[in-house]
């Protein structure tokens, strides 16, 4: 092979962004995990990690936060066709379910019905197990993980391997949903119920939501209850802030202001406007553009915080969703090296 161009045409060599490095030369590993089992919409995010791998080349590798990012190296380490197989098997039982609460019975009422979602229960928590798993390898090589999903229920392994390095840490989650409702459905490892479930782990001392607009009278209690654990910016509240003459760059100052040294990035594409990736699996009006997103990520590394990790979620199957996650990926990997926190 010829050596690497940055400025030629992208590579599909098989990584991300046709980078050429493997596992030991890349200092971000990437893992897709494609896994939507209890999607309660739209269906597609499973195949997102891929939508993302076939866009990527397309990307000029210029970035102005990070112009040699690209150096570092990152790796995709794969995209496991056992799990897209178990989701595939999965999926269509889980929707069982969601259909018969659905009718508005009680699963507890049905012997069938409650043994398949305890199976369901159990397969999430093997497929967090391997998550954590594959997050602590990679963590102990001293290398940066980035999570693409699938479903927002994916990083919570992730965020379980790293309590082992960081005494404490904060989450930054952009999201259209809180994700606070316990094992909504009935299932425990429910895409809506990622944030109660990250909550359960005590080093994760702030939950910062931005871009909320979808929500239930629960989540906004849990939220208000929390002794200001989890700060929640909705979104109708920062669009009347913005049209009675508040600056992006001041509402991102505010937001940065409550978390702590260490972050990590949630980022969960229905947080964005649905314009961006229409395909994404429960869209919702309104919304972020991706650029506010990435002057809200930049304000936070120039305040001197640490992103020790981060996930992206929910991208749907289309060609536009992916270039878009792609996007995403590449500039959260260029941020992530910035400001780099030794664990503890």
């Amino acid at each position: 092979m010829t050596p690497f161009d940055p400025n030629g045409v992208g590579l599909e060599n098989g990584n991300l962004f046709g980078l050429p490095c493997d596992r030991d030369t890349a200092e971000i590993i990437v893992w897709g995990i494609p896994w939507e089992v209890t999607v309660s919409y739209g269906s597609g995010t499973a195949q997102g990690p891929q939508a993302i791998l076939h866009a990527s080349p397309q990307l000029d590798l210029y970035d102005f936060d990070n112009p040699k990012g690209w150096q570092q190296g990152i790796y995709l380490a794969g995209i496991p066709d056992f799990i897209q197989a178990k989701n595939d098997a999965l999926q269509p039982k889980a929707q069982q379910i969601i259909d018969y609460i659905s009718q508005g019975y009680d699963p507890k009422e049905n012997a069938t019905i409650t043994a398949t979602l305890s199976e369901i229960n159990q397969e999430c928590q093997a497929l967090n197990q391997w998550v954590y798993s594959q997050a602590r390898s990679v963590l102990e090589q001293g290398k940066k993980l980035a999570l693409l999903g699938g479903d927002h229920s994916v990083p919570l392994g992730y965020l379980q391997a790293l309590t082992e390095d960081y005494k404490e840490f904060g989450i930054l989650q952009i999201d259209a949903h809180s994700d606070l409702r316990p094992a909504y459905q009935g299932f425990e490892f429910s895409h809506a119920s990622i944030m109660t479930n990250i909550l359960k782990l005590p080093q994760v001392t702030k939950l910062v939501q931005v871009g909320v607009r979808d929500v239930c009278t629960a989540e906004v209690e849990t939220v208000q209850q929390s002794q200001g654990r989890i700060i929640t910016y909705y979104d109708p509240a920062l669009k009347t802030q913005l049209y009675q003459g508040a600056t992006w760059h001041s509402l991102c100052q505010d937001i940065v202001e409550h978390l702590p040294q260490q972050v990590y990035l949630s980022f969960d594409v229905d947080g964005l406007d649905p314009k961006l990736c229409p395909q994404t699996g429960t869209p919702v009006p309104g919304g972020l553009e991706l650029e506010a997103v990435f002057y809200l990520c930049r304000t936070l590394i120039e305040r001197g915080h640490s992103l020790i990790g981060f996930d992206i979620c929910e991208v749907g199957n289309g060609v536009w969703d992916g270039n878009v996650g792609a996007r995403i990926l590449y500039k959260l990997c260029n941020l992530m090296v910035l400001n780099p926190s030794p664990s503890i």
